[in-house]
Protein backbone atom coordinates (compact mmCIF):
# COMPACT_ATOMS: atom_id res chain seq x y z
CA UNK A 1 0.00 0.00 0.00
CA UNK A 2 1.42 3.38 -0.92
CA UNK A 3 1.50 6.60 1.05
CA UNK A 4 -1.53 7.73 -1.00
CA UNK A 5 -3.91 5.31 0.76
CA UNK A 6 -5.90 6.68 3.70
CA UNK A 7 -3.99 5.91 6.88
CA UNK A 8 -5.92 3.77 9.34
CA UNK A 9 -6.72 5.65 12.57
CA UNK A 10 -4.87 3.13 14.74
CA UNK A 11 -1.76 3.53 12.56
CA UNK A 12 -2.00 7.33 12.85
CA UNK A 13 -2.31 7.04 16.63
CA UNK A 14 0.80 4.84 16.87
CA UNK A 15 2.70 7.17 14.51
CA UNK A 16 1.97 10.16 16.75
CA UNK A 17 3.01 8.18 19.83
CA UNK A 18 6.36 7.15 18.31
CA UNK A 19 7.15 10.57 16.84
CA UNK A 20 6.90 12.02 20.36
CA UNK A 21 9.81 9.79 21.43
CA UNK A 22 13.49 9.95 20.56
CA UNK A 23 15.55 7.12 19.14
CA UNK A 24 17.67 6.31 16.11
CA UNK A 25 16.24 2.81 15.51
CA UNK A 26 12.73 1.42 15.93
CA UNK A 27 11.61 -2.20 15.71
CA UNK A 28 7.89 -2.49 14.88
CA UNK A 29 6.74 -6.00 15.69
CA UNK A 30 3.61 -8.09 16.12
CA UNK A 31 1.63 -10.59 14.05
CA UNK A 32 1.87 -9.93 10.30
CA UNK A 33 -1.02 -7.99 8.81
CA UNK A 34 -1.31 -5.30 11.51
CA UNK A 35 0.19 -2.52 9.37
CA UNK A 36 3.90 -2.70 10.20
CA UNK A 37 4.91 -1.46 6.73
CA UNK A 38 2.33 1.34 6.76
CA UNK A 39 3.51 2.58 10.17
CA UNK A 40 7.18 2.36 9.14
CA UNK A 41 6.47 4.43 6.03
CA UNK A 42 4.59 7.02 8.11
CA UNK A 43 7.63 7.37 10.39
CA UNK A 44 10.15 7.87 7.59
CA UNK A 45 7.84 10.33 5.83
CA UNK A 46 7.69 12.40 9.02
CA UNK A 47 11.43 12.14 9.71
CA UNK A 48 12.32 13.42 6.23
CA UNK A 49 9.48 15.96 5.81
CA UNK A 50 10.38 19.63 5.28
CA UNK A 51 7.50 20.76 7.51
CA UNK A 52 6.70 17.89 9.92
CA UNK A 53 4.01 18.14 12.60
CA UNK A 54 3.38 16.06 15.75
CA UNK A 55 0.89 14.21 13.53
CA UNK A 56 3.34 13.20 10.83
CA UNK A 57 4.46 14.50 7.46
CA UNK A 58 2.80 17.48 5.77
CA UNK A 59 2.07 15.54 2.58
CA UNK A 60 2.75 18.60 0.41
CA UNK A 61 6.49 19.28 0.38
CA UNK A 62 9.16 18.10 -2.06
CA UNK A 63 10.26 15.40 0.43
CA UNK A 64 6.75 13.96 0.75
CA UNK A 65 6.42 14.00 -3.04
CA UNK A 66 9.78 12.24 -3.40
CA UNK A 67 8.63 9.41 -1.15
CA UNK A 68 5.23 9.19 -2.89
CA UNK A 69 6.90 8.70 -6.28
CA UNK A 70 9.62 6.45 -4.81
CA UNK A 71 12.59 8.69 -5.71
CA UNK A 72 13.68 10.25 -2.38
CA UNK A 73 17.47 10.54 -2.27
CA UNK A 74 17.63 10.25 1.55
CA UNK A 75 15.45 7.15 1.92
CA UNK A 76 16.86 3.64 1.55
CA UNK A 77 14.26 0.86 1.42
CA UNK A 78 15.47 -2.67 2.14
CA UNK A 79 13.02 -5.38 1.14
CA UNK A 80 13.03 -8.66 -0.75
CA UNK A 81 13.00 -7.79 -4.45
CA UNK A 82 9.62 -9.50 -4.84
CA UNK A 83 8.19 -7.21 -2.16
CA UNK A 84 9.75 -4.08 -3.68
CA UNK A 85 8.20 -4.85 -7.06
CA UNK A 86 4.82 -5.52 -5.43
CA UNK A 87 4.88 -2.21 -3.52
CA UNK A 88 6.23 -0.12 -6.40
CA UNK A 89 9.78 0.54 -5.14
CA UNK A 90 12.46 0.61 -7.87
CA UNK A 91 15.22 -1.98 -7.78
CA UNK A 92 18.89 -1.04 -8.21
CA UNK A 93 19.78 -0.87 -11.91
CA UNK A 94 21.94 -4.01 -11.93
CA UNK A 95 19.36 -6.07 -10.04
CA UNK A 96 16.60 -4.96 -12.41
CA UNK A 97 18.79 -5.70 -15.44
CA UNK A 98 19.63 -9.21 -14.17
CA UNK A 99 15.94 -9.97 -13.64
CA UNK A 100 14.92 -8.46 -17.00
CA UNK A 101 17.63 -10.51 -18.76
CA UNK A 102 16.36 -13.65 -17.00
CA UNK A 103 19.75 -14.19 -15.36
CA UNK A 104 17.91 -14.80 -12.09
CA UNK A 105 14.52 -14.41 -10.46
CA UNK A 106 13.60 -11.63 -8.06
CA UNK A 107 14.86 -12.55 -4.61
CA UNK A 108 12.44 -13.46 -1.82
CA UNK A 109 14.90 -12.44 0.87
CA UNK A 110 16.81 -9.22 1.51
CA UNK A 111 20.02 -9.66 -0.45
CA UNK A 112 23.38 -8.92 1.15
CA UNK A 113 24.28 -6.70 -1.85
CA UNK A 114 21.32 -4.48 -1.02
CA UNK A 115 22.41 -4.32 2.62
CA UNK A 116 25.93 -3.31 1.60
CA UNK A 117 24.42 -0.53 -0.51
CA UNK A 118 22.41 0.55 2.56
CA UNK A 119 25.54 0.64 4.73
CA UNK A 120 27.26 2.82 2.12
CA UNK A 121 24.12 5.00 1.94
CA UNK A 122 24.23 5.49 5.72
CA UNK A 123 27.78 6.92 5.49
CA UNK A 124 26.84 9.55 2.88
CA UNK A 125 25.84 13.13 3.60
CA UNK A 126 22.13 13.86 3.54
CA UNK A 127 21.09 15.17 0.10
CA UNK A 128 18.27 17.38 1.38
CA UNK A 129 19.63 18.28 4.82
CA UNK A 130 16.86 16.58 6.83
CA UNK A 131 18.87 13.47 7.68
CA UNK A 132 18.49 10.01 6.17
CA UNK A 133 16.25 7.02 6.84
CA UNK A 134 16.53 3.27 6.26
CA UNK A 135 13.32 1.20 6.19
CA UNK A 136 13.71 -2.60 6.49
CA UNK A 137 10.64 -4.76 5.80
CA UNK A 138 9.95 -7.54 6.50
CA UNK A 139 13.05 -7.59 8.65
CA UNK A 140 12.89 -11.35 9.24
CA UNK A 141 13.79 -11.81 5.54
CA UNK A 142 17.42 -10.92 6.27
CA UNK A 143 19.74 -13.91 6.32
CA UNK A 144 22.58 -14.01 8.88
CA UNK A 145 25.13 -12.38 6.56
CA UNK A 146 22.72 -9.55 5.74
CA UNK A 147 21.71 -9.11 9.37
CA UNK A 148 25.33 -8.92 10.53
CA UNK A 149 26.05 -6.23 7.94
CA UNK A 150 23.16 -4.18 9.36
CA UNK A 151 24.22 -4.86 12.93
CA UNK A 152 27.55 -3.09 12.50
CA UNK A 153 25.79 0.08 11.32
CA UNK A 154 23.23 -0.12 14.15
CA UNK A 155 26.06 -0.43 16.68
CA UNK A 156 27.85 2.69 15.38
CA UNK A 157 25.20 4.70 13.52
CA UNK A 158 26.25 7.81 11.60
CA UNK A 159 24.82 10.92 13.22
CA UNK A 160 22.01 11.75 10.80
CA UNK A 161 20.54 8.36 9.85
CA UNK A 162 17.54 6.68 11.48
CA UNK A 163 16.32 3.15 11.07
CA UNK A 164 12.92 1.50 11.24
CA UNK A 165 12.66 -2.28 11.06
CA UNK A 166 9.20 -3.80 10.61
CA UNK A 167 8.51 -7.47 11.16
CA UNK A 168 5.82 -10.06 11.72
CA UNK A 169 8.37 -12.49 13.22
CA UNK A 170 10.66 -10.64 15.63
CA UNK A 171 11.79 -13.94 17.18
CA UNK A 172 13.63 -14.72 13.92
CA UNK A 173 15.84 -11.63 14.21
CA UNK A 174 19.27 -11.72 15.81
CA UNK A 175 18.97 -10.87 19.54
CA UNK A 176 21.74 -8.31 19.03
CA UNK A 177 19.64 -6.50 16.42
CA UNK A 178 16.57 -6.52 18.67
CA UNK A 179 18.61 -5.15 21.58
CA UNK A 180 19.83 -2.16 19.54
CA UNK A 181 16.33 -1.00 18.61
CA UNK A 182 13.50 0.56 20.57
CA UNK A 183 10.71 -2.00 20.36
CA UNK A 184 7.10 -1.13 19.59
CA UNK A 185 4.37 -3.78 19.68
CA UNK A 186 1.75 -3.15 17.00
CA UNK A 187 -1.71 -2.28 18.32
CA UNK A 188 -4.62 -4.60 17.50
CA UNK A 189 -7.63 -2.39 16.65
CA UNK A 190 -11.23 -3.06 17.63
CA UNK A 191 -13.55 -4.82 15.18
CA UNK A 192 -15.75 -1.76 14.63
CA UNK A 193 -12.72 0.38 13.78
CA UNK A 194 -11.48 -2.20 11.29
CA UNK A 195 -14.86 -2.56 9.57
CA UNK A 196 -15.22 1.21 9.28
CA UNK A 197 -11.73 1.54 7.79
CA UNK A 198 -12.28 -1.32 5.33
CA UNK A 199 -15.55 0.33 4.24
CA UNK A 200 -13.56 3.50 3.60
CA UNK A 201 -11.27 1.46 1.33
CA UNK A 202 -14.26 0.36 -0.73
CA UNK A 203 -14.81 -3.07 0.83
CA UNK A 204 -18.52 -3.84 1.20
CA UNK A 205 -19.69 -4.78 4.70
CA UNK A 206 -20.42 -8.48 4.21
CA UNK A 207 -17.14 -8.99 2.42
CA UNK A 208 -15.25 -7.03 5.07
CA UNK A 209 -16.49 -9.31 7.85
CA UNK A 210 -15.66 -12.43 5.84
CA UNK A 211 -12.17 -11.23 4.96
CA UNK A 212 -11.46 -10.13 8.52
CA UNK A 213 -12.27 -13.65 9.67
CA UNK A 214 -10.12 -15.15 6.89
CA UNK A 215 -7.28 -12.86 7.97
CA UNK A 216 -7.57 -13.75 11.64
CA UNK A 217 -8.80 -10.20 12.43
CA UNK A 218 -5.69 -8.59 10.95
CA UNK A 219 -6.96 -5.55 9.05
CA UNK A 220 -4.18 -4.98 6.51
CA UNK A 221 -4.16 -8.65 5.57
CA UNK A 222 -7.96 -8.49 5.24
CA UNK A 223 -7.62 -5.53 2.86
CA UNK A 224 -5.08 -7.43 0.75
CA UNK A 225 -7.51 -10.37 0.52
CA UNK A 226 -10.38 -8.06 -0.40
CA UNK A 227 -8.28 -6.47 -3.15
CA UNK A 228 -7.33 -9.84 -4.64
CA UNK A 229 -9.40 -11.43 -7.37
CA UNK A 230 -10.96 -13.89 -4.90
CA UNK A 231 -14.40 -13.73 -3.34
CA UNK A 232 -15.63 -14.56 0.18
CA UNK A 233 -17.84 -17.25 -1.40
CA UNK A 234 -14.78 -18.94 -2.95
CA UNK A 235 -12.97 -18.78 0.41
CA UNK A 236 -15.92 -20.50 2.11
CA UNK A 237 -15.72 -23.41 -0.37
CA UNK A 238 -12.05 -24.19 0.31
CA UNK A 239 -12.42 -26.54 3.33
CA UNK A 240 -14.89 -28.99 1.77
CA UNK A 241 -13.11 -28.85 -1.60
CA UNK A 242 -9.88 -29.91 0.10
CA UNK A 243 -11.72 -32.65 1.96
CA UNK A 244 -12.39 -34.05 -1.54
CA UNK A 245 -8.74 -33.50 -2.52
CA UNK A 246 -9.72 -30.84 -5.08
CA UNK A 247 -6.47 -28.95 -5.82
CA UNK A 248 -8.35 -26.33 -7.86
CA UNK A 249 -9.33 -24.73 -4.52
CA UNK A 250 -5.69 -23.62 -4.24
CA UNK A 251 -5.15 -22.70 -7.90
CA UNK A 252 -5.17 -18.92 -7.34
CA UNK A 253 -2.55 -19.07 -4.58
CA UNK A 254 1.24 -19.08 -4.76
CA UNK A 255 3.05 -21.91 -2.97
CA UNK A 256 3.62 -19.97 0.28
CA UNK A 257 0.04 -18.62 0.19
CA UNK A 258 -1.38 -22.13 -0.33
CA UNK A 259 0.56 -23.44 2.67
CA UNK A 260 -0.74 -20.52 4.76
CA UNK A 261 -4.34 -21.30 3.73
CA UNK A 262 -3.83 -24.95 4.69
CA UNK A 263 -2.34 -23.94 8.05
CA UNK A 264 -5.43 -21.80 8.72
CA UNK A 265 -7.72 -24.72 7.85
CA UNK A 266 -5.70 -27.15 9.97
CA UNK A 267 -5.79 -24.66 12.87
CA UNK A 268 -9.58 -24.40 12.68
CA UNK A 269 -10.09 -28.16 12.44
CA UNK A 270 -7.81 -28.68 15.44
CA UNK A 271 -9.59 -25.94 17.39
CA UNK A 272 -12.97 -27.52 16.75
CA UNK A 273 -11.71 -31.00 17.60
CA UNK A 274 -10.54 -29.61 20.95
CA UNK A 275 -13.81 -27.82 21.65
CA UNK A 276 -12.76 -24.29 20.64
CA UNK A 277 -14.28 -21.97 18.01
CA UNK A 278 -12.70 -21.80 14.54
CA UNK A 279 -10.91 -18.56 13.70
CA UNK A 280 -10.45 -18.31 9.92
CA UNK A 281 -13.45 -20.19 8.48
CA UNK A 282 -17.10 -20.33 9.46
CA UNK A 283 -17.94 -23.47 11.43
CA UNK A 284 -20.65 -24.28 8.87
CA UNK A 285 -18.04 -24.39 6.09
CA UNK A 286 -15.79 -26.93 7.79
CA UNK A 287 -15.94 -30.67 6.94
CA UNK A 288 -16.61 -33.25 9.70
CA UNK A 289 -13.92 -33.42 12.35
CA UNK A 290 -10.80 -35.47 11.73
CA UNK A 291 -8.78 -37.06 14.52
CA UNK A 292 -6.53 -34.83 16.59
CA UNK A 293 -3.59 -37.17 15.90
CA UNK A 294 -4.04 -36.90 12.11
CA UNK A 295 -4.42 -33.12 12.26
CA UNK A 296 -1.31 -32.82 14.44
CA UNK A 297 0.70 -34.86 11.93
CA UNK A 298 -0.65 -32.66 9.13
CA UNK A 299 0.32 -29.48 11.01
CA UNK A 300 3.90 -30.72 11.42
CA UNK A 301 4.06 -31.51 7.69
CA UNK A 302 2.77 -28.03 6.83
CA UNK A 303 5.47 -26.43 8.97
CA UNK A 304 8.04 -28.33 6.87
CA UNK A 305 6.32 -27.31 3.61
CA UNK A 306 6.41 -23.64 4.67
CA UNK A 307 10.22 -23.76 4.67
CA UNK A 308 10.45 -24.84 1.03
CA UNK A 309 7.25 -23.44 -0.54
CA UNK A 310 9.18 -20.55 -2.14
CA UNK A 311 11.17 -22.97 -4.28
CA UNK A 312 8.81 -25.65 -5.66
CA UNK A 313 10.14 -27.96 -8.34
CA UNK A 314 6.72 -27.56 -9.99
CA UNK A 315 3.95 -25.33 -8.66
CA UNK A 316 1.18 -27.51 -10.13
CA UNK A 317 2.63 -30.72 -8.73
CA UNK A 318 3.16 -29.08 -5.35
CA UNK A 319 -0.48 -27.93 -5.12
CA UNK A 320 -1.68 -31.41 -6.15
CA UNK A 321 0.49 -32.97 -3.44
CA UNK A 322 -0.71 -30.49 -0.82
CA UNK A 323 -4.36 -31.13 -1.73
CA UNK A 324 -3.86 -34.91 -1.55
CA UNK A 325 -2.20 -34.57 1.84
CA UNK A 326 -5.05 -32.34 3.04
CA UNK A 327 -7.66 -34.88 1.89
CA UNK A 328 -5.90 -37.70 3.71
CA UNK A 329 -5.60 -35.73 6.96
CA UNK A 330 -9.14 -34.31 6.92
CA UNK A 331 -10.72 -37.71 6.34
CA UNK A 332 -8.56 -39.64 8.76
CA UNK A 333 -10.30 -40.89 11.89
CA UNK A 334 -7.18 -42.18 13.61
Amino acid sequence: MSGQTAIAPWIAQQRDQLLAQRGHAWLLHGPAGLGQYELALELVRAWLCDAPTPHGACGQCASCHGIAVRTHADLCVLMPETQMLELGWPLPEKAQADIDDKKRKASREIRVEAMRDAVEFAQRTSARGRGKAVLVYPAEQMNHVTANALLKTLEEPPGDVRFVLATGAAHQLLPTIRSRCLAHTMAWPESGQMLQWLAGQGVEEGGAQAWLRAAGERPHEALALAQSARSPAAWALIPKALARGDASALADFSGPQAVEVLQKLCHDLLARALGAAPRYFSAADLPPAASVAALTRWWRALVQHARTADHPFSAGLMLDALAAQARQAINSRQ
